[in-house]
């Protein structure tokens, strides 16, 4: 498929506090806004799609303002600070997360009105980068109609690893149907903010100072407790992510120009 005429770049953020990123994701997104109205005025302008962000933040428990969403907080502010996590209001979707170290963090600020998607398209077609990355790998997932997200589907020896290593020594039991990825947006004035978070080497034990987007009983995973030692790098997930939503994003905007042509 050729490549649309459109601006879309990737930016990586490397380590980085979630503060600061969430500010960074506001000035964006008035950015990415302001670039449709000039273009509303002069449409022979290359149109932006927006800016995709990849970083892994400090250890932090992000909270949305759903209500009952910091009842899911179990840790005692004395076990946080031992664990070195910080808790952060946002105002993103969904419930309550945790983000670190391991964890790749992709915050896509995108003009959906440009690619003509609208929240739940947008949704799916976050979820589809992921499962297509984590295919990749060789990782099956799929998606929860019922809860937003990427999930683990795939058979395996409960004794022994696919790689041959004791499953009992890996940091998860990669039970099946657990949580690979979790999901939360805001949308204003139809530009995306926030985005999703796919656990690659991520302490998964992290996992327990809350109830992980309030579902509770819901097992979390990452691709080092699926694949053990065939786990990949970080440069390697993040260039598969970021070309899968590149591809994914190339094929929204041509499905919007069609339909615009066509009416």
């Amino acid at each position: 498929m050729a490549t649309m005429p459109f601006i879309l770049e990737f930016t990586d953020l490397g380590r980085l506090a979630y503060a600061p990123a969430f500010e960074l994701q506001r000035q964006t997104a008035d950015g990415v806004l302001a670039a449709r109205e000039v273009r509303d005025i002069d449409p022979s302008i290359t149109p932006m799609a927006g800016i995709i962000f990849l970083v892994e933040h400090d250890p932090v428990v992000t909270v949305s303002n759903r209500a009952g969403a910091m009842n899911h907080l179990v840790a005692t502010p004395q076990l946080l600070e031992r664990e070195g996590v910080s808790v952060e209001r946002t105002d993103r979707g969904g419930d309550i997360t945790y983000h670190g170290p391991g964890q790749l963090v992709v915050y896509p600020i995108l003009d959906l009105n440009l690619l003509n998607l609208g929240l739940h398209d947008y949704m799916r077609l976050l979820e589809e980068s992921v499962v297509r990355t984590c295919a990749a790998f060789g990782v099956s997932c799929t998606r929860d109609p019922k809860a937003t997200g990427v999930w683990t589907v795939r058979e395996r020896d409960d004794a022994l690893h696919a790689d041959g290593e004791d499953a009992s020594t890996l940091e998860s039991a990669a039970t099946p149907n657990a949580k690979i990825a979790a999901m939360g947006v805001r949308v204003r004035k139809w530009i995306s903010m926030h985005g999703l978070a796919l656990n690659v080497t991520t302490n998964l034990d992290h996992f327990r100072l809350i109830v992980p987007c309030g579902l509770g009983g819901r097992p979390v995973t990452s691709l080092k407790a699926e694949l053990g030692k065939r786990c990949p790098g970080m440069d390697e997930v993040k260039s598969t992510l970021s070309r899968t939503l590149r591809e994914l994003i190339n094929e929204a905007y041509e499905r919007a120009a069609n339909a615009r042509a066509r009416s």
